[in-house]
């Protein structure tokens, strides 16, 4: 006797990191959540796990409304911080907490931010020796030493008055974070376009052009890369204007 056959779908056979990371790569985040989810009822503190879930909830708070978006970043910070207490010799727990807490940081009063960039600043420090190759560690640096290079000197002697001295570095030293990023991984949208923003906060318009430019011709990797590129599309409006 015959049993009948049954059709699974494709994810369900795969081990859940496979099936997660298939599911991100789709940008079918809900979806990639259930598979390490799945993979945490029999392994709860798998590192692995635990930091690809850190990323996902990262890039799902990138595109969400409040209150998901100070949910899903939440959610990132402790599991990159439990995948950290699992197994700190991964490079990925230490980048994803970092880029959690960045944007955490985005809404925080200036004493939790001077607290917050000493803080993301170790983690991508922590990192990157543990993985020189880690673009994602990189291009946060940058990230952090652009909003840096913004902060004023009222602001940063406002800042070591009140609520403690901001980290030093700036401008020169986010261009060379994101140039490092955009060495090792050039095909990610994220760090020309990072570098293009922070050419344009500097005043280098020529140079801000040409990492739009090249940004725009990346492929959508992230769900943030699609509203990246209307956002791409109307800055380079603006310094065609400002360069005439």
């Amino acid at each position: 006797m015959f049993l009948p056959l049954v059709l699974v779908p494709a994810m369900l056979l795969l081990p859940p990191v496979a099936g997660g990371d298939e599911a991100f790569v789709r940008l079918d985040y809900p979806a990639a959540v259930r598979e390490y989810d799945r993979g945490l009822v029999v392994n709860p503190g798998d590192a692995g796990l635990l930091w690809r879930l850190a990323r996902v909830y990262v890039c799902m708070a990138e595109t969400a409304a409040e209150p998901d978006r100070n949910r899903w970043l939440h959610c990132a910070e402790e599991n990159a911080r439990r995948s950290i207490v699992a197994d700190s010799t991964l490079s990925e727990g230490h980048t994803w907490r970092a880029a959690a807490l960045g944007y955490i940081a985005l809404e925080a009063g200036m004493s939790e931010q001077v607290r917050l960039a000493r803080e993301i600043l170790a983690e991508t420090e922590t990192a990157l020796a543990l993985n020189p190759r880690d673009d994602a560690a990189y291009s946060i640096r940058g990230s952090l030493y652009r909003a840096l290079g913004n902060a004023g000197w009222l602001r940063r002697q406002f800042a070591r008055l009140f609520v403690g001295e901001l980290p030093p570095g700036g401008y020169e030293e986010g261009e060379a974070a994101l140039l490092q990023a955009v060495v090792i991984a050039p095909d990610v949208m994220r760090h020309q376009y990072e570098l293009g923003v922070l050419y344009l906060d500097w005043g280098r318009l020529p140079e801000a052009r040409r990492a739009l430019e090249r940004a725009r011709e990346l492929p959508v990797r992230v769900a943030i890369d699609r509203p990246r590129q209307q956002k791409i599309g109307e800055l380079l409006d603006q310094i065609r204007k400002d360069l005439r």
